[in-house]
């Protein structure tokens, strides 16, 4: 590997990539062009409409991509050793041709099967390539060059040659030792050979990537979404591709990366996000949240549902208006036939009513009609002109009658709804865990009670799903709710047309001139209001989000180890296809309701048709922090091997024991010594849950601009988290504090103090007040 300051090869590539900021500036241009143009279009037919909304939509979407590639737009180049004077390929973010020179590739997309070898050529199998140039830029300036000789007698000859462990040494290890930013960044130009194979996975199937902590594996799983994108896009740009991680705050850590790669029309969500109407950001007690996680709950659910299909112990008594204020008797074995009838009819809960509703009607209109055929003298209820003082003899036409004004009773109506009753999923879940009596006969965890009102939590987010598929969706409902809001559009609309029409400027003699039109004249309001439609608008992504049964192309989970097996019924019902990226490391599992293997949580949905991927290489975490990672990780899993880091920063972890009643001053001055040596850089302070409250001020004293809370700022220089919100993340320098309790409050303490010594790049800090987990004894030599 060589860094290149010849004068001459930066302006060759100098040259070059001016050209491609040429055609870049074309391209958006005329992206552009077309967007305005399709934006200025109006009516029309319902065909015309559609096209509309799709050019528009397409040619936003490439205005964004455009833009998104401007930095970073070239990053590599290869020369192939054939021919006279060899094949030369350029590598970006996106392809760009040249239309006047028979399309003559001027820039492959990274993700094209061409651009392959500058990923996994090597010096033992070149695949033809002589020299693989790294292109430093910023903007559109050429400031540096990387080659690699892959040519081993080309190589011998210059004493230029590729490391044997990675590809583009030099490249990567200049990315790995910058400054963070509090953003991730993307990998594209340092892809390694082991990434690069889970990245172009088959679309089809499970694909399970197991990686330890560093190993890319975050990096790797957007980079995957994509490439299939790219490969499938048809199919995907319609059906969407959903990412999973485990807060908001990882999804604002990560929000950059696919646009940066041209991709945007991915949905980014957490467990909490995924049904739609709900926001599920409460904490609740982690035990709780494991019950909740159990595979058992969904039958708990189903229980729930039977016991709000009621039969009393004793007979019900209707006063009718039908029978001028008399009474009539619904017996407990009337209703309990109803019941099982309506049970038999194999339709969901909601969606069996209108059968319950039918066979309690029918028979009360027998007894009913019962009661008329017993009172001779009553006048005829049904508005005929019997006489007094005969027996009345209903035939089929009267007793539809009797039905029909049955149905309009509001106390029989009223007693449908208790015996019965038409639920939505929150008000299933709310009112089981409002009642100890509800959980007791669904055979719940009779700790799961909770006062009526309190916020919904991620773990019950699939519990409102699972009650969404046992309850059922009536889509006459749906159907009465989009008419009415279909007429509160139309109001509005000849509301707005009669503001029009009132403030319109005419001289008072023109006033009835019938050639003068005005708006009323030209546009309709039911078409007006057509044009309102908010779902026209929406992106597929947006759309997707908003429907709790969309069918998404392609589902990637990372931090997948930590879903319960509730959560998991719920992915797959959004997956039907079971076309799946699962991300993960089963030793840095910290929710109870976690993983144990990937085997037990992928058996019940597609038994053992998956494939595994390990990710071996430790790209973040230098050898000298992960020797003391090591050591938890030998406590969790004897077996379990650390990933293999791939430098040594020079720099040893730090281990400081002070007494208690000194450990807040002692984090203060710990602090302000880390933040200075990060320079640039982020520092994390990692607090344990239990007195996270008592040290923040102490940390605020050294770093009074830190960012902290359930969404914390991680653009700020320094971040203090909990280590269940440092998840995920990565930063310059961390500060561990107070190892043991981390381990005593967290549910898998072990896990969690293996998550966070393992966050920095760079720089480890471990601060205790006087005592130690075991597993940190050996290797820090106590």
């Amino acid at each position: 590997m060589s860094t290149s300051s010849d004068t001459a090869d930066i302006v060759e590539e100098q040259r070059h990539l001016d050209t491609l900021y040429e055609h870049l500036d074309a391209l958006r241009e005329e992206a552009s062009a077309q967007l305005t143009k399709a934006l200025l279009q109006t009516g029309g037919t319902p065909a015309d409409r559609s096209h509309r909304e799709s050019a528009t939509a397409l040619y936003s979407d490439r205005v964004a991509q455009y833009s998104a590639v401007e930095n970073g737009l070239c990053f590599g180049r290869l020369d192939f050793t054939n021919g006279a004077s060899g094949e030369t390929r350029y590598i970006g973010r996106i392809g760009i041709f040249d239309e006047d020179n028979d399309y003559e590739p001027l820039l492959i997309d990274w993700r094209a099967p061409a651009s392959r070898p500058f990923y996994l050529a090597t010096a033992a199998a070149p695949d033809g390539v002589r020299r693989r140039r790294h292109i430093r830029t910023a903007r559109r300036r050429v400031t540096g060059l990387d080659d690699e000789v892959l040519d081993l007698a080309e190589a011998h000859g210059t004493g230029r040659g590729a490391h044997d462990g990675v590809t583009g040494e030099a490249a990567l290890l200049s990315a790995l030792t910058a400054s963070r930013t509090g953003r991730m960044r993307d990998i594209v130009e340092t892809i390694q050979g082991e990434q690069d194979h889970v990245i172009r996975a088959d679309l089809g199937g499970v694909l399970v990537v197991q990686g330890g902590p560093g190993t890319g594996k975050t990096a790797v799983a957007l980079h995957r979404a994509a490439y299939l994108l790219y490969t499938h896009r048809q199919m995907l740009s319609s059906r969407v591709v959903l990412i999973v991680g485990p807060n908001a705050t990882f999804l604002r850590y990560i929000s950059q990366v696919l646009p940066s790669l041209a991709e945007t029309g991915v949905l980014l969500g957490t467990m909490g996000d995924l049904f739609p109407g709900v926001v599920a950001h409460r904490e609740e007690p982690a035990e709780i949240a494991e019950v909740k996680g159990r595979a058992e709950m969904a039958e708990v659910l189903a229980a729930a549902v039977r016991d709000r299909q009621r039969v009393p112990a004793e007979p019900i008594t209707l006063r009718l208006d039908l029978l001028d204020g008399g009474t009539v008797m619904l017996e407990p074995a009337v209703i309990e036939d109803a019941r099982e009838r309506a049970r038999r009819s194999g339709k969901l809960h909601n969606l069996a009513r209108p059968r319950f509703d039918t066979e309690i009607v029918h028979a009360l209109s027998l007894v009913v009609a019962d009661t008329i055929g017993l009172d001779p003298y009553a006048d005829d209820p049904l508005g005929g002109d019997d006489a007094q003082g005969e027996a009345q003899l209903l035939d089929e036409a009267d007793l539809a009658e009797i039905r029909r004004e049955l149905r309009g009773e509001a106390e029989v109506q009223g007693v449908l709804d208790w015996l019965w009753p038409i639920l939505t999923p929150q008000q299933l879940v709310a009112g089981l865990f409002a009642s100890a009596a509800r959980l007791e006969a669904a055979g719940a965890d009779p700790r799961l009670k909770r006062a009526p009102g309190e916020g919904w939590t991620p773990a019950d987010v699939p519990l409102l799903d699972e009650a969404a598929e046992l309850l059922g969706e009536d889509e006459t409902v749906l159907e009465i709710l989009a008419e009415r809001r279909r007429r509160q559009q139309v109001a509005y609309a000849e509301g707005a047309l009669e503001i029009a029409f009132g403030s319109r400027s005419i001289d008072l003699e023109d006033e009835d001139d019938p050639e003068l039109l005005s708006v009323n004249d030209l546009l309709e309001a039911d078409r007006l209001a057509e044009r309102q439609d908010d779902n026209e608008a929406l992106s597929p992504a947006e759309r997707a989000a908003a429907d709790r049964r969309w069918a998404f192309g392609h589902v990637i989970v990372d931090e997948a180890q930590e879903l319960s097996a509730m959560a998991w019924r719920l992915l797959m019902r959004r997956c039907p296809s079971r076309s799946m990226t699962v991300v993960g490391d089963v030793a840095q599992t910290g929710d109870l309701a976690g993983a144990s293997s990937w085997a037990e949580v992928l058996r019940p949905y597609v038994g053992d048709r998956w494939r595994l991927r390990e990710l071996t290489v430790n790209y973040r975490t230098p050898a000298e922090i992960m020797a003391v990672a090591a050591g938890v990780l030998a406590g969790i899993d004897p077996d379990g091997k650390p990933p293999r880091s791939v430098r040594r920063s020079g720099i040893e972890p730090w281990v400081r024991g002070v007494a208690p009643a000194r450990l807040a001053d002692a984090l203060a001055e710990a602090v302000e010594r880390e933040a200075e040596e990060a320079g640039e850089g982020r520092l994390g302070v990692l607090l344990p849950a239990g007195v996270f409250d008592d040290l923040v001020p102490h940390v605020l004293k050294a770093a009074p601009d830190a960012a902290l809370g359930a969404e914390p700022d991680l653009t700020a220089r320094v971040v203090v988290l909990t280590v269940k919100q440092a998840k995920g993340l990565e930063f310059d320098g961390v500060v561990v504090v107070d190892p043991e309790r981390i381990v005593e409050e967290s549910p898998r303490g072990a896990n969690d103090l293996y998550v966070a010594l393992t966050r920095a790049t760079q720089r480890l800090g471990i601060l205790h007040p006087g005592t130690l987990p075991e597993s940190l004894h050996a290797v820090i030599g106590i």
